[in-house]
């Protein structure tokens, strides 16, 4: 049943088990509105079941690993709120982060999909934070979240990182495309297909989020990693016939 006012985070985790732990931990310190937690896990080999497990936390096991999109629609497919946030596992949230998120997604009808502005990401939803450790950058978030509708700003894409959206945009366009398995461009096509169907997106600039940056990625060879980057850039551009670099300002 879906229950109003619940948002549903879903975070997609492989052999990433120190990260999660992190994250979780900030959801749990930082977090006002309504939630459930799933993790969709990707095969993993390290003690991340055991750890969800100890925690009570809502937990799918994939037996291999099989990318960002599908771990997605899995966890989308359990989710019970009418709000809906794709999660890295490697972000920590700050104070007032989802109340904030929450505020500028419910502000207007038409408004799809918001995201966060971060240290790490690419595009406009970078900004420059100079901290030394995450106790200071909790405190520099603190500072800077504080409701500000001029701080918001309408774009054509929102990164994947922190990824929040209504219920009925999942209803009308469908799950992320696991064609872009393992990962790159899922985020850009689906905010294409938002606006396609007359959604808005929302970069909410007074809400800032730590994110480590392509943590899940890390473990790759960089130039399998490009080839990757490149090949799901040439699906995107064979599906949509329009360059997605073209949205990323």
């Amino acid at each position: 049943m879906i229950q109003s006012h619940l948002t549903s985070i879903i975070i997609p985790s492989f052999n990433g088990v120190a990260l999660l732990k992190q994250c979780i931990s900030s959801i749990k310190q930082y977090t006002e509105e309504p939630y459930e937690v799933i993790v969709v896990d990707n095969g993993s080999t390290d003690k991340t079941f055991d750890y969800c497990a100890s925690q009570k936390i809502r937990f799918i096991s994939l037996p291999e690993n099989r990318g960002f999109p599908a771990a997605c629609n899995a966890g989308l497919r359990l989710a019970r709120g009418d709000s809906l946030l794709l999660l890295n596992n490697d972000v920590t949230v700050t104070r007032g982060w989802l109340t904030l998120l929450k505020q500028g997604l419910y502000s207007d009808p038409s408004i799809g999909i918001v995201g966060p502005v971060t240290n790490y990401a690419s595009g406009i939803q970078q900004i420059p934070v100079e901290f030394h450790s995450m106790e200071q950058f909790q405190q520099i978030a603190a500072v800077h979240n504080q409701a500000d509708p001029e701080k918001w700003k309408e774009v054509n894409r929102i990164v994947g990182l922190c990824f929040l959206f209504k219920r009925e945009v999942l209803e009308q366009i469908g799950e992320l495309d696991e064609i872009f398995s393992p990962g790159h461009y899922e985020d850009d096509d689906y905010c294409y297909r938002a606006r396609l169907a007359g959604y808005l997106l929302l970069v909410m600039g007074d809400v800032l989020v730590h994110h480590e940056g392509s943590a899940s990625f890390k473990k790759e060879n960089t130039e399998a990693l490009q080839q990757l980057i490149r090949r799901n850039r040439i699906l995107y551009m064979q599906k949509w016939k329009v360059d997605p670099l073209q949205f990323i300002e």
